[in-house]
């Protein structure tokens, strides 16, 4: 998911989508302990989709907007 669709989401959305995120990160990574893991780029993808959905959370609590 893009950055863009990431910000037109709502808060309780947008909460969904980190809970999601971090049990597919777990999951990924006991997959990873078990060697069972076919795709390690999942792992950073995930990562990074993480970090985009905290980013757009944290930029709504300090009431930064973005200006397009």
């Amino acid at each position: 998911m893009k950055a863009k669709d990431i910000r037109e989401l709502s808060n309780d959305d947008l909460q969904i989508q980190l809970r999601e995120g971090r049990t597919e990160l777990f999951n990924l990574r006991f997959q990873t302990a078990t060697s069972q893991l076919d795709n390690t780029d999942r792992m950073r993808q995930v990562r990074k989709h993480i970090a985009r959905v905290l980013t757009e959370i944290r930029s709504r609590e300090l009431g930064i907007a973005k200006v397009s």
